[in-house]
């Protein structure tokens, strides 16, 4: 199925009810992985951070990683979840060659949170996710292919084998269907996502970082009739690792479906690739069922029995969460709900509250990332935090607008030249020669130059017409590229044309 062959998204919305599941992987940011006492550390030399334990040696036998089950309960607490009296570990049986074990150790039929849900905003409705389950896992290796075009194990002529990332500490978070989102469905997944992910960030537990695979969500989708009870087929799209790409696969996968559905065919239930560079997905392998897996308890672990006290201690403990923090920073920043919705659909929460630690004021720090960066990281159809410039480098362009050394225009080319790697902010003004004109004899001069090359326009204000003189401001912008400020310049040409401001 090729994109030409979709359905149109209403066309679709018109026939059939979306039902959505996800299931969100957060990468816990411990110091030693989940079974043994290995480095987490990024960047080492593959196969540098690995032991018998992770890589699955007979003999040698897990531990469970403490702060992964602290972790896994002030998750499930902030997401309204029961919390299990005793739950145990599971062996999940599958082959591939990342699973050195041939098996990942997970949880299955018990795990350590279940029962919760999450409430997120779409333009001003309130949708209540329920959660079916968080439980803890390990994560698998990578595999790098090597010799194909698209870095696909298909046509590369041979794999490499990482296994620093084997038994890495996860948190899955499984949600119930989710239904009656309706034409909203790719939205409120996208919303989802961006409210787990601040939560996330603010119990502590992980940096949650999409782009580096910090957090990942795998979108599964199903239509069904309007008017029946029985959901359809589900399709289950891994790994998508952007705010933007989860509304965009589950967006893909409603126009797919249905244009299967409507020409009589049958979707089958596969897992599917996301490709950032269109938003369309294709077919990964078929989806096994959980009897495939042949889960059974793990046998080398002991059950985990978190003590009611230590659950209520951890309840106690937990940070102010999201929906709480963004009421105090609206406050603080003086902007409306639908304002601070924006800000958290655009990921830029963080971002912005960084910039004005920074330094910056809140308008200005809101007023760039909002505006500016997140027109292009539109444009580059990235998300905000994988733009490269930092909330210190806002900062500075905020402050030397601020000492009247740039203007908004100037401003803008500065962003540009840190975005394209020219350097920090000042480094772009002295290579670009971007400083705004202060000199006030070459103003003058600029303004005496307007003035009589546009003496109709000069005549008019003598005669009362001040707001022409916005035609003379702009004729010295100009000629000064942008460089004047142009507050002084009007300043400047009604003090000439003798004219009261």
């Amino acid at each position: 199925m090729t994109v030409t062959e979709l359905v149109s998204y209403e066309d679709a919305l018109a026939a059939y009810d979306p039902v959505m599941g996800l299931e969100v992987h957060v990468e816990l940011g411990t110091k030693t992985k989940m079974f043994c006492g290995c480095s987490t550390t990024l960047g080492a030399e593959p196969n540098a951070q690995t032991c018998p334990t992770c890589l699955g040696m007979p003999g040698s036998l897990p531990v469970v990683n403490a702060i992964g089950v602290e972790s896994a309960i002030k998750i499930g607490l902030a997401l309204n979840c029961e919390i299990a009296e005793w739950c145990r570990f599971a062996r999940k049986n599958y082959f591939y060659p990342d699973m050195p074990k041939n098996f990942q150790t997970s949880q299955y039929d018990e795990p350590i949170a279940f029962n919760g849900y999450l409430d997120v905003e779409v333009e001003g409705e309130i949708f209540r996710v329920e959660i079916e389950r968080a439980h803890m896992e390990e994560d698998t290796g990578k595999s790098t292919h090597v010799g194909g075009a698209t870095g696909r194990i298909h046509g590369a002529s041979h794999s490499l084998l990482d296994y620093n990332r084997a038994g890495i500490p996860l948190i899955e978070i499984v949600t119930k269907p989710i239904v009656g989102a309706g034409e909203k469905a790719p939205e409120v997944a996208k919303a989802y996502v961006a409210e787990l992910r601040e939560l996330i960030k603010a119990l502590g537990v992980s940096e949650a970082r999409m782009e580096m695979g910090q957090m990942r969500c795998d979108v599964n989708l199903s239509l069904r009739p309007h008017g029946t009870e029985k959901f359809g087929t589900r399709s289950e799209t891994k790994n998508v690792n952007s705010l933007r790409s989860v509304e965009r696969a589950a967006r893909f996968e409603i126009q797919r479906h249905a244009a299967v559905l409507g020409d009589g065919g049958t979707i089958v239930q596969e897992t599917r690739h996301f490709h950032e560079e269109d938003g369309s997905t294709t077919p990964g392998r078929v989806k096994e069922e959980a009897e495939d897996y042949r889960y059974f308890p793990e046998p080398d672990l002991v059950p985990v029995a978190p003590s009611r006290e230590w659950v209520e201690e951890l309840r106690a403990g937990l940070p102010e969460l999201p929906r709480v923090h963004r009421t105090r920073l609206r406050e603080e920043w003086g902007i409306s709900q639908h304002e601070m919705q924006s800000v958290l659909n655009a990921g830029a929460i963080d971002l912005i509250t960084a910039t004005i630690d920074a330094g910056a004021p809140a308008d200005q720090a809101r007023k760039w990332w909002m505006g500016e960066l997140a027109r292009r990281a539109n444009e580059e159809g990235t998300d905000l935090a994988a733009l490269p410039i930092t909330p210190e480098q806002v900062a500075r362009v905020c402050a030397l607008v601020k000492e009247g050394s740039l203007n908004d225009k100037l401003a803008r080319q500065v962003i540009e030249g840190v975005l394209a790697g020219e350097g920090d902010p000042d480094a772009v003004v002295e290579k670009r020669g971007l400083k705004v004109v202060s000199d006030e004899g070459a103003l003058g001069t600029a303004v005496d130059e307007a003035i009589a090359a546009n003496a109709a326009i000069a005549d008019k204000i003598r005669g009362g017409k001040v707001a022409a003189a916005g035609a003379l401001v702009g004729a010295v912008m100009k000629a000064t590229r942008g460089q004047a400020d142009a507050a002084r310049v009007r300043e400047l040409i009604l003090e000439k044309l003798g004219v009261e401001g």
